[in-house]
């Protein structure tokens, strides 16, 4: 199991490395750039760039786990059969014609496959496939002092190639943070990979990539930052041994378990600027100023992995099992989780039953296409249950005292 930890890291960081890449490199921004109005785009395909861009990175994160592009013995066979996320490696264009895009054995074949795809533009299609072949190193002491053994028939994984992407092809880069917190720009960008078991739904192992963290004053190029954790059988491992709460100069001991974190009576949450006004009042009564919008699901989710916020809340049906899966993982090695919020808030505490986790192997019954794999009722994502529960007890409070001034 971590093997395939540290294998999902490093292609996470190639992965990034193609979301920088596509920022940075002349030839791939100015496909950008062409993609953001509307009467300079190519007609000639049915896609745009930000779609390319998404795709490339799933398929990235796909065929290096199966380690098809090498041409040896797959490192995990059969995986890729579990890889999901919500791009279609396929293109089409005016014509009819289908494109399948994947990653070819050499470099130059994989940019003679994107120059298709990039209306025979060369310069830009071998600067991608040199970034796509290009290997990466990850190296983690925690996790690779450890193994854990663990069924490989039993995994599946959620993707999330380029989570905000309106935020990637936007490209601000000179938005200030409120708290350590952006309310939008590339620093709200995240690359997403969940680990579940297919069988229970539970999320096992989590990566979120953020590759957009700081940007050299001289160069101009980003770094970026990843995350990591693993939760499975008693065993919790993740990547952020003390995280320094930035509110009230607080300390969270991330290690430790719900019961045990320390946490401040009054609270702190983000959210999306598109929150019903109800739940942004009752909010407003339970955390005071100390409400914070920012742009991005997997974004949102990584505020609560690094203590900057106690909770994220959502109480639309628009965020996917690939948005959630790997923030869950975890928050679940931290111990904490994502509970389904609708369910929360029609729950009896005192039956003393168990939160309403997410899972992550069952369809939304009578659903079709994406909303097969949409999170329902919401979700709440928090680092400690007992600061969860108060939570939800002064929530469900001053929801009730709206609707009954109402």
């Amino acid at each position: 199991m971590s093997d395939i930890l540290r294998e999902l890291l490093c292609v996470s960081e190639k992965a990034a490395n193609i979301a920088r890449a596509c920022r940075q490199q002349e030839a791939l921004f100015q496909l950008l750039i062409e993609e953001k109005k509307e009467e300079e785009k190519n007609k000639k395909f049915a896609v745009d760039f930000k779609t390319l861009a998404d795709v490339l990175v799933q398929e990235v994160i796909k065929q290096n786990m199966e380690n098809k592009v090498r041409k040896v013995t797959a490192k995990f066979p059969g995986l890729e059969k579990h890889i999901f996320g919500e791009e279609s490696n396929e293109f089409t264009n005016d014509l009819g014609e289908k494109i399948t895009l994947r990653l070819c054995s050499t470099e130059e074949e994989t940019a003679e496959l994107l120059s298709k795809v990039l209306n025979g533009n060369k310069v830009a299609s071998e600067a991608l496939a040199r970034v796509v072949h290009q290997d990466v190193a990850f190296t983690d002491p925690t996790l690779d002092s450890t193994e854990i053994s663990v069924p490989q028939d039993i995994l599946g994984i959620w993707v999330d190639p380029i989570d905000s992407t309106y935020q990637y092809i936007k490209g601000s880069a000179d938005i200030k943070s409120n708290q350590g917190i952006f309310p939008c720009g590339l620093q709200c960008v995240t690359i997403l990979i969940g680990v579940y078991d297919i069988q229970t739904g539970v999320p096992l192992m989590g990566v979120i990539n953020q590759p957009f963290v700081s940007r050299d004053p001289n160069t101009l190029r980003w770094k970026g930052q990843c995350y990591w954790g693993l939760s499975y059988m008693g065993t919790n491992m993740h990547s952020l041994q003390l995280t320094i709460s930035r509110r009230s100069g607080s300390e969270i001991h991330a290690g430790n378990t719900g019961s045990e974190a320390a946490f401040s009576p009054s609270f702190s949450a983000v959210i999306s600027t598109s929150e019903k006004e109800t739940i942004k009042a009752a909010l407003s009564r339970v955390c005071g100023d100390r409400i914070f919008g920012a742009a991005g699901a997997g974004y949102k989710s990584l505020c609560v992995v690094q203590g900057l916020v106690d909770i994220y809340i959502f109480s639309e049906d628009t965020t996917f099992k690939w948005d959630s899966c790997a923030a869950h993982a975890i928050l679940r090695a931290m111990g904490g989780g994502i509970v389904d919020l609708k369910e929360c808030l029609e729950r009896n505490p005192e039956t003393g039953l168990d939160l309403p986790q997410l899972v992550y192997h069952v369809e939304n019954e009578g659903a079709a296409g994406v909303d097969r794999w949409a999170n329902k009722g919401g979700l709440i994502a928090y680092r400690s249950r007992k600061q969860l529960e108060t939570f939800l007890s002064l929530l469900v409070q001053n929801l009730a005292s709206a609707e009954t001034q109402t």
